[in-house]
């Protein structure tokens, strides 16, 4: 006996993990596979009959329906991202595969949930530029940003500052708690540290205990040293008692100035480093 392969149709749709749309030239919704409730949470009930575009993200809206019109144009689009909202409110990322059928008079899309592949992505991204135990800005990202700061500072003929901080003593925490605390005591710091810039200022983990900040667009060197007593101030309040006995290590910041100091960042980050082991007592490491 022949297989009908038409009346198999829907149940072969229904098969596939990838979500299929069918819908028509005023973006109304006319056919959603079973697929689409694990996508987006709503089953095609509560799907068809309305607008597909008031599932899609705010922000994706006009790069979307430029996709939608030159679908509509009879071009297919087969490679296309934007963002859904799912029904519990989560941020969906989807890849689209989609075309228009003349005949029919609608457009069919096949949607792929690619919010695992996306957020690695991000992930990656993220800690290509920061420093995986704090979340801070890394030596490299670092490194961009006071470049491109020193330009800024040398065409608006502005200031900047760089504050090279080492922690007093933390091989002792390490040492006498362990570097699972250590660890914890250096996102402590990290904390702090962010707390008491500006956005426009960058806190830096060079490495170890070693952090830099970078102070922008300063006109004083009050406004340097009164910065330089508040990171002082917040680092010598108590820690928190989930800390248990473990006391926050001191910290010695040496500042380098643009353009008293240098005017490029060899020469800043030298200046800052021999300043602060210079406070220390100690041998710059870069001396």
């Amino acid at each position: 006996m022949p297989v009908d392969i038409r009346a198999l149709y829907p149940k072969l749709l229904n098969l596939m993990l990838d979500a299929v749309f069918v819908v028509d030239e005023d973006s109304k919704i006319v056919f959603v596979s079973d697929a689409c409730e694990a996508l987006l949470g709503y089953r095609a009930d509560e799907l068809i009959g309305t607008s597909i575009t008031d599932y899609m993200h705010p922000d994706d809206l006009v790069a979307t329906r430029a996709s939608i019109a030159q679908v509509m144009n009879g071009q297919p689009h087969v490679d296309f991202s934007n963002r859904y909202i799912h029904k519990d409110g989560a941020v969906v990322h989807i890849l689209w595969s989609a075309r228009w059928s003349e005949e029919n008079g609608v457009r069919i899309g096949v949607a792929r949930d690619v919010t695992a592949l996306k957020q690695a992505e991000e992930k990656l991204r993220f800690l290509a530029h920061h420093d995986p135990l704090t979340g801070l800005t890394n030596r490299s990202l670092f490194n961009d940003r006071l470049d491109s700061a020193l330009h800024a500072a040398h065409r608006h003929q502005s200031g900047l500052a760089l504050l090279f901080l080492d922690i007093n003593d933390f091989k002792y925490i390490n040492d006498t708690h362990g570097h699972a605390a250590g660890d914890r005591v250096l996102c402590e710091i990290a904390r702090r540290l962010e707390g008491c810039v500006r956005e426009t200022d960058t806190v830096a983990r060079m490495g170890g205990d070693e952090f830099v900040v970078l102070l922008t667009d300063l006109h004083s060197e009050v406004a340097i040293s009164g910065k330089v007593e508040q990171i002082l101030a917040f680092m010598a309040e108590p820690m928190d008692v989930e800390f248990g006995d473990i006391r926050m290590p001191s910290c010695s910041i040496g500042v380098a100035c643009y353009p008293a100091d240098g005017v490029d960042a060899d020469t800043l980050l030298r200046h800052a480093d021999e300043d602060m082991y210079r406070l220390k007592g100690g041998r710059s490491k870069t001396g």
